[in-house]
């Protein structure tokens, strides 16, 4: 059996996560976790915090059981607090699985293009939203990627 390994896709929206993470997912034999793919799936709203919380606290879960089997896991959750990635780093550890983080930094034009050419969200993702976002994600600094494999 191969080694477990966590995979974590870091990145705003637009960057790319769902299009790495496949590539990823898919290069690895590995299971990809995406909260938009299940809440879309559900019928839910994207902007719905509150289901994307449960949905994610859901997957965690699934996620925890795949590692612990030696699977790839890919959890493409965009993960902009540095805590948060902090927390899915530990616990992977814990369970013996190794841990990536993919940081996918993409200037603001290129994001505003692609969020309004996909136009997914209802309602739509506006370009200050998108400025408040960027004020709030918190970048993976030398120091937090030298803690990842």
């Amino acid at each position: 059996m191969s080694p477990a390994l966590l995979v974590i896709v870091c990145g705003l929206p637009g960057s790319g996560k769902t299009t790495t993470a496949r590539e990823i997912a898919a290069e690895g034999r590995g299971v990809r976790l995406s909260p938009d793919d299940w809440m879309t799936a559900l019928g839910a709203n994207l902007w719905d915090s509150a289901m994307r919380e449960r949905v994610e606290a859901l997957q965690w879960s699934v996620a925890e059981d795949l590692l612990l089997a030696g699977n790839t896991v890919v959890i493409e959750w965009g993960t902009w607090a540095r805590s948060e990635r902090d927390t899915l780093r530990t616990r992977a550890r814990e369970l013996g699985a190794g841990v990536r983080l993919v940081y996918l930094d993409v200037p603001d034009e290129e994001l505003w293009r692609r969020i309004r050419a996909r136009a997914r969200e209802e309602p739509p993702i506006r370009r200050s939203d998108l400025d408040v976002w960027r004020r709030q994600f918190e970048a993976p600094d030398e120091q937090e990627l030298s803690r990842y494999d």
